[in-house]
């Protein structure tokens, strides 16, 4: 039986988009060692997919460790991802941390945890990064995150800001790469579900159903049902900035434009 068509076209453009980031912003060079952070969710196993994918079919030598963070839910089944990894030949370490007792205690009842959980979570990485000498940080955001991220900042934060698709931490100590920076969810689901992944559902923001990052999702969700390729729109919008044509004077010298050496009188 020969492979669904959708699957196979969700497949390719997975492939050529994660393609496309790549060389847009240099996220992997030869002799790169790659953390790649496997959570158990849809968008990890895809990116670890992609990525184990071009480590044969390119001519880039590279390494890849799968690096999983056991925070501690209860209930998280413990030998899915061992079994998974273990069942591609991939290097990989899970790290036992408890954070999630933490952000419960910290965190009152019907507020956000994502925030707190996401410095808890990103800092411990940091930190097994160092001890396996990872060059990269390889995490799973896509293109529908980056948009939706735009927009939370955008409502509550006011600020312009996404995610890059590759940044440096606040220290300059690591490099951490989104190499599913151009791909759409839609796709992602379409993959995960043909693959059949073992998904290990999130107990702490996957039981948040107010978060605001759910109710911007939707909001998008509703534009391109009504405008279709709006989101798409938006994507590349950030692509494309114009700092003269925002309000920001530390983009963009305002100052000097009319200055009196810069008139040219009209003859």
């Amino acid at each position: 039986m020969g492979i669904d068509p959708i699957v196979n076209r969700a497949q390719k453009h997975l492939r050529r988009d994660v393609w496309k980031a790549w060389e847009a912003y240099s996220l992997i060079e030869d002799g790169d060692k790659v953390m790649v952070c496997v959570s158990g969710g849809k968008d990890s196993y895809t990116m670890l997919d992609i990525l184990l994918h071009y480590q044969k079919q390119s001519d880039i030598n590279f390494e890849i460790v799968a690096v999983n963070l056991d925070q501690k839910q209860p209930g998280y089944p413990e030998e899915v991802l061992p079994n998974y990894l273990s069942g591609l030949g991939v290097d990989f370490r899970i790290v036992e941390k408890d954070t999630y007792s933490v952000v419960k205690a910290k965190i009152e009842p019907g507020q956000t945890m994502c925030s707190l959980c996401s410095r808890l979570r990103r800092g411990n990485l940091y930190t097994i990064a160092d001890e396996i000498g990872a060059t990269k940080i390889a995490l799973g955001h896509h293109r529908d995150d980056i948009i939706e991220t735009f927009f939370m900042n955008l409502f509550n934060g006011s600020r312009l800001e996404a995610m890059p698709a590759k940044y440096k931490t606040d220290d300059n100590r690591h490099v951490v790469i989104r190499p599913l920076a151009f791909c759409k969810e839609e796709e992602i689901e379409i993959y995960a579900e043909a693959k059949q992944f073992p998904i290990i559902p999130c107990t702490l923001c996957g039981s948040q159903e107010n978060m605001m990052r759910k109710k911007v999702k939707k909001m998008i969700k509703e534009w391109d049902a009504e405008f279709p390729g709006r989101s798409s729109s938006i994507f590349n919008a950030l692509k494309h900035v114009e700092p003269s044509h925002l309000l920001d004077p530390n983009l963009f010298d305002f100052q000097s434009i009319g200055s009196k050496l810069d008139i040219v009188p009209v003859k």
